[in-house]
């Protein structure tokens, strides 16, 4: 099952999901090692109702917002350690979490091999979290049977009907508060149904049509805290409201803008287009570096593609992380290879992508690389 994070068109997670009687649970997130889950084999050994077992984590009957006490709960339920506060832990969290609340209506714990596999590096503002939320969500509400497996024989690629695509995404936004406490749900959101979202005053809503656009994904590999970028922007807001007020509003336009040359680029593409994307991508990087999000490393990727004749902004919160740049249609391969080795040079990583992609799917074993099929074992 994949999620297409954000508009990644190859890079995302698959999440591999096995049903046994053996009375084991294993949950395989990206770069976490295998001893740390010998804790989760305790769950389906205590001889506990799913409900009496969900209820005791949330203290009442349905799904709530975690809190820390019962994260806690779950920690000690797991054997996690306390100070296990990264990727990793907050990845097993989340699985323990979702897999409590959406199997707790089954009359014994099913026990699952899971087998996590992914591209997108944590941390790096891919929304990395919200996909492996929503392939979390969408493999453990089928093992259960709670949404319909839409994948029928001698085909290799299909997706959920709408109403189990909001079951999904529903259940991934309690996965997404597990790992970040507060999040707005966009990422969840794009990684449910793919293609692109506006949001905008809380309200999202999907743009109906998107055409493809290459791009180089770079990730600059600073590390950076989206909590802590967002406090700073709200408050250099607080400081310098007249100043910093009319940027927020400019960047709204930018957007708008882009938005509809995108919907006109649909029917027929035309240069004049790309050159106009281009030139609203140099004037979002500068509003967001005058937000104070930016940071060297993106001014460096900024600069390397510059001199091939390509634009670039970040992307996510800033501070690092990663950055794209449009590859327009007829652009020569080789300056295309030519800015990937520039950027390899500075210590980056890079890979060309596209945007528009669909979101959460389930595949056959035969519809995934040989990469894939060796790391999840098929």
């Amino acid at each position: 099952m994949a999620a297409k994070t954000r508009t990644w068109g190859c890079l995302y997670p698959k999440i591999q999901v096995r049903v046994h009687r053996a009375g084991r649970l294993g949950p395989f997130p990206p770069h976490v090692d295998a001893d740390v889950f010998h804790g989760f084999t305790n769950i389906c050994s205590t001889g506990l109702s799913p409900t009496c077992l969900f209820a005791r984590v949330t203290e009442q009957g349905d799904v709530s917002v975690p809190t820390l006490e019962q994260l806690e709960k779950l920690k000690k339920m797991g054997d996690l350690p306390r100070d296990r506060a990264g990727n990793e832990g907050m990845a097993l969290l989340a699985f323990l979490y979702l897999y409590l609340a959406i199997c707790r209506k089954q009359r014994t714990l099913p026990s699952l091999d899971m087998v996590v596999w992914s591209e997108l590096p944590p941390g790096a503002g891919l929304g990395s979290s919200a996909a492996y939320s929503v392939c979390l969500a969408a493999a453990l509400l089928t093992a259960c049977e709670e949404v319909s497996n839409p994948l029928k024989d001698g085909v290799s690629v299909s997706r959920w009907p709408e109403e189990d695509l909001k079951s999904i995404n529903k259940w991934a936004f309690e996965g997404e508060r597990v790992i970040h406490g507060n999040p707005s749900g966009v990422d969840n959101a794009v990684s449910t149904w793919g293609g692109a979202l506006r949001y905008q005053q809380g309200t999202m809503s999907s743009l109906k049509s998107l055409p493809s656009l290459q791009i180089l994904l770079t990730n600059t590999k600073v590390p950076r805290s989206t909590k802590a970028l967002v406090a700073a922007v709200r408050s250099r807001l607080t400081k310098f409201p007249e100043i910093v007020a009319p940027l927020l509003t400019s960047i709204d336009a930018i957007s708008l803008e882009c938005e509809r040359v995108l919907g006109e680029m649909v029917a027929a593409p035309v240069p004049e287009q790309y050159l106009v994307l281009e030139e609203l991508i140099d004037m979002n990087q500068h509003h967001l570096n005058a937000l104070g999000v930016g940071h060297t490393s993106l001014d460096q990727l900024c600069q390397v593609t510059a001199a091939h004749g390509l634009h670039s902004k970040l992307t996510g919160a800033g501070g690092g992380g990663c950055g794209i740049t449009l590859l327009k249609p007829g652009l020569e391969q080789a300056t295309v290879e030519a800015a990937k080795q520039a950027l390899t040079s500075c210590g980056f990583d890079c890979w060309e992508t596209s945007i528009g992609a669909p979101g959460v799917s389930t595949h056959s074993a035969a519809a995934v690389g040989d990469p894939v099929r060796q790391a999840l074992g098929l």
